[in-house]
C-alpha cells in the first residue's frame, strides 16, 4: 500500500506512466478529464475475477456464481458508502454517465414530463447532459432553457434565479465543467431548484475523482458518474437516485434479471436496483470500480486535490503571463482543468506539437459545442491534472509549450 504522504509513491502504482512515447520522450499524461489511468490494484482486481471467480451473478446455484455475486454486490455497497447513499439498492449499475443520464431521461423523464414543461441545463454542459433531453423534447414537447455563463467562466446566478421563475420540472447540471474546470455551487443550485419545485440531477463525471461527494448532504434527486473517470475501468458507471423516485420509475430496458415473473399474458418486474439492470451486467467492471474507490479511500482526498490545484495554479499563472495565449478557465474554484488557445493557431496543431514532445492533452470541442460557441471558439487545448501528476509533469508541459510558441514565432 502506498504512502499517502508521497505523490511519487502514488505515481508508482500507475505503471502506464512509466513509458517512453513519441520521439523518445517520457509520457506526460495530462488528459485525465477524458479518462484516468488505473492503479495496479484495479488491474489486479479485474484480472483476478476472470482468473478465479468468473461466473454469472444472481442466477447460478454453484460455488463460482456465489463468489461472483458476493463480490458484485459488495462492489455496490462500496459505491453506496463512497457517496454516502442511504441504501445500496439506490445504486444502479450503468455503462457510464451517458447511459445513466439517458436512463433518467427515458424512464423518469418520459413518465413525468409533458408538453411545455421546462428543463434547465447550463451552457457548460457536456453533450451527454444535453442530447438526451433534446431527444425527450422531440417526443414530448418539453422546453429546454440554458443557464447563461458569465465572462469569468461561472454560472450567471441572476439568470438562474430568473429561469427558476418558470417553475422548471427538472434542473440537470454538471458538478464540474469538463472543458473549463469550473466547480459549480451545486448545493446552492440544488436548494434553489427545490424551492422552485424542481427535481435535480447532477452530472458528477468530472467531480467524483477530485473531491468527496455526499449525496445526502447535497440532497440531489439523482447523481451520476463514470468509473473510468475515477481510476476504474471503462464500461461501468453509476446512477444514484432517491428511493421514492426510483421505485416510481418504469423499467428502461427489458430482459433477464430485471423481471419478477414473465408470461405471454404480462410481466412483473424485479425490485430495486435490479429492475434497471437488464441482462448480464459488467461484473468485472463493478469489481474494478470498487477496487478504485477502495484505493482512493486510503488517502486524504483534500490533500490530493490540493496537490492537483497547486499544479494547475503553476501552469495557469505561467500561461496568463504569455501574450499569445488565451486561457479559458478561472484560477479560483477550479477542479484543475484548463482550456487554452494560442492566438491565430489551430488547437489540433498545438496538440500535435505537444504530442511530439510526449505531452498528452485533449484538443477539440470536448463534447461541449454549445460552450465553445459561447466562448467564441471552435475548440481549445485542454490539460487536466490528476493525483499522480507531479511538478515535473507541469514543468515539462510548460517547456514543451514554450518550444511550440518559439516554433510558431
Amino acid at each position: 500500500m502506498s504512502n499517502p504522504n508521497s505523490i511519487e509513491h502514488i505515481r508508482q502504482d500507475f505503471v502506464i506512466l512509466d513509458q517512453i512515447t513519441t520521439n523518445d520522450c517520457p509520457l506526460v499524461y495530462l488528459d485525465n478529464g477524458a479518462t484516468t489511468q488505473k492503479p495496479r490494484v484495479v488491474i489486479d482486481a479485474i484480472t483476478d475475477f476472470y482468473r478465479q471467480n468468473n461466473a454469472n451473478v444472481h442466477r447460478g446455484a454453484h460455488y463460482l456464481s456465489d463468489k461472483a455475486t458476493k463480490a458484485f454486490e459488495q462492489s455496490r455497497t462500496t459505491v453506496q458508502h463512497f457517496i454516502n447513499a442511504p441504501h445500496a439498492k439506490q445504486i444502479i449499475w450503468t455503462k457510464g454517465t451517458t447511459e445513466s443520464i439517458n436512463l433518467v431521461a427515458a424512464s423518469w423523464g418520459q413518465q413525468n414530463l409533458n408538453k411545455g414543461d421546462v428543463i434547465l441545463l447550463s451552457e457548460m454542459e457536456h453533450h451527454a447532459n444535453i442530447v438526451p433531453w433534446q431527444l425527450l423534447a422531440a417526443k414530448t414537447g418539453v422546453v429546454i432553457e440554458p443557464i447563461r455563463l458569465k465572462a469569468n467562466f461561472t454560472l450567471d446566478m441572476d439568470h438562474y434565479r430568473s429561469l427558476l421563475k418558470l417553475a422548471p420540472k427538472l434542473v440537470a447540471i454538471t458538478h464540474v465543467s469538463n472543458a473549463i474546470g469550473t466547480v459549480n455551487p451545486i448545493k446552492t443550485l440544488i436548494n434553489m431548484a427545490k424551492e422552485a419545485g424542481a427535481v435535480t440531477m447532477v452530472d458528477g463525471a468530472q467531480a467524483i475523482s477530485h473531491f468527496a461527494v455526499d449525496v445526502q448532504q447535497l440532497d440531489c434527486d439523482f447523481y451520476v458518474f463514470s468509473g473510468h473517470k475515477i481510476f476504474g475501468p471503462t464500461g461501468i458507471g453509476v446512477l444514484y437516485g432517491k428511493e421514492a423516485l426510483l421505485q416510481d420509475m418504469p423499467p428502461w430496458q427489458g430482459g433477464g434479471e430485471m423481471i419478477d415473473k414473465v408470461s405471454f399474458d404480462g410481466t412483473t418486474f424485479n425490485d430495486l436496483p435490479y429492475k434497471f439492470e437488464a441482462g448480464t451486467p459488467n461484473i468485472a467492471g463493478a469489481i474494478g470500480l470498487a477496487a478504485a474507490l477502495n484505493y482512493l479511500n486510503q488517502y486524504d482526498r483534500k490533500q490530493l486535490h490540493q496537490h492537483e490545484v497547486q499544479l494547475f495554479h503553476h501552469v495557469f499563472d505561467w500561461m496568463t503571463r504569455q501574450p499569445n495565449i488565451r486561457v479559458y478557465a478561472s484560477r479560483d474554484n477550479n477542479a484543475a482543468i484548463l482550456s487554452f488557445a494560442i492566438i491565430g493557431e489551430h488547437h489540433q496543431d498545438i496538440g500535435t506539437l505537444l504530442d511530439q514532445q510526449g505531452i498528452a492533452v485533449r484538443t477539440g470541442h470536448h463534447c461541449t459545442m454549445p460552450l465553445m460557441s459561447v466562448l467564441g471558439v471552435a475548440g481549445t487545448v485542454r490539460l487536466s491534472f490528476s493525483i499522480y501528476n507531479n511538478q515535473a509533469d507541469a514543468q515539462a508541459f510548460i517547456i514543451a509549450l514554450e518550444k511550440v510558441l518559439e516554433l510558431l514565432g
